[in-house]
């Protein structure tokens, strides 16, 4: 039996931006602000509070990155309260939460939801057509996982 969980046509998208990344961010987010409003948003920190000033939008807001912002959305991922994932990551500035944001993606990953890590798939993802209509993401079945587990 495949198991799949709904994406409802309001998604709900985590926002986060590395520092040398925001402003390229927040310029994407004013582009497709009238598509953002239309689902729930979330974002780690300093993002979240830039994104909800510069464009008025309500934004669930979470810890900043390093203080468990990361953590928060993979949480909410795993949990099933994160539909898709927007990070634009700086891959040349090594940061003391690398740990995290590696864990971060691999949680996307192992949960199967959309990942934008650049500008150019964010539009991709943000201009698809699945974005005004439900989805049924295959969720992994890890039972043979968690039964070795319990061993």
């Amino acid at each position: 039996m495949i198991n799949t969980a709904t994406i409802r046509p309001r998604k709900r998208i985590a926002l986060i931006a590395h520092d040398n990344k925001k402003e390229d961010m927040l310029e994407w987010a004013k582009y497709n602000a009238g598509t953002l409003e239309k689902h729930i948003l979330y974002a780690t920190g300093t993002t979240g509070k830039l994104l909800e000033k510069e464009l008025g939008l309500e934004i669930n807001v979470l810890e900043s990155g390093p203080l468990g912002g990361d953590m928060q959305v993979g949480a909410r991922i795993s949990n099933g309260e994160i539909d898709f994932m927007i990070f634009f990551w700086d891959p040349l500035c090594p940061l003391p939460h690398d740990p995290d944001v590696k864990a971060l993606l691999r949680v996307a990953v192992v949960w199967n939801i959309p990942i934008a890590m650049n500008r150019s798939s964010a539009d991709f993802i943000i201009s698809s057509s699945l974005m005004a209509q439900e989805y049924c993401r295959k969720l992994p079945d890890y039972e043979n996982y968690r039964r070795r587990l319990d061993k």
